[in-house]
């Protein structure tokens, strides 16, 4: 997707050891974010050798609202890294996902999502469908669901 790449930055903590296959496998340098700065030592809150202008492709483990992503999409091009898009794992498909990440002008390709992720567990008769409305349902308002 992305053939211009030059760095792979991964989101602490969780998508570090994926980001770091990725630029293994395509050989290519890893930096990773943290959420904030740390508070000892260096202070960074990215780790790795960078350079301003440099291409980058950030690599998330999941999706919810997609904050904690564009946070650190947003820490990098504060140093001057030309973030060309973010790769995840799975997403909830959350709408507020998807207006963050195009208020942010922010591409974001997931391999999964909850949606796939409901169709293969029927299939595989892990749940019924009585269930999936129940399931959308959830996705549809996770802060209210059950209350």
């Amino acid at each position: 997707m992305y053939p211009d790449v030059e760095v792979i930055a991964g989101v602490a903590t969780g998508a570090i050891a994926h980001g770091m296959l990725v630029a293994d496998r395509l050989n290519l340098p890893f930096i990773y974010v943290r959420s904030a700065p740390k508070s000892h030592g260096l202070t960074n809150q990215i780790e790795g050798d960078y350079k301003v202008g440099q291409k980058v492709v950030v690599i998330e483990d999941l999706i919810s609202t997609g904050m904690s992503s564009l946070a650190a999409v947003e820490a990098l091009r504060g140093t001057g890294c030309d973030v060309l898009g973010l790769l995840a794992i799975f997403t909830y498909q959350f709408q507020q996902a998807k207006d963050n990440f195009s208020n942010a002008g922010c591409g974001c390709t997931t391999l999964s999502n909850y949606t796939e992720l409901i169709e293969v567990a029927m299939e595989h008769g892990i749940i019924s469908s009585e269930y999936v409305e129940v399931l959308k349902e959830w996705r549809r308002t996770p802060e209210t669901w059950g209350k």
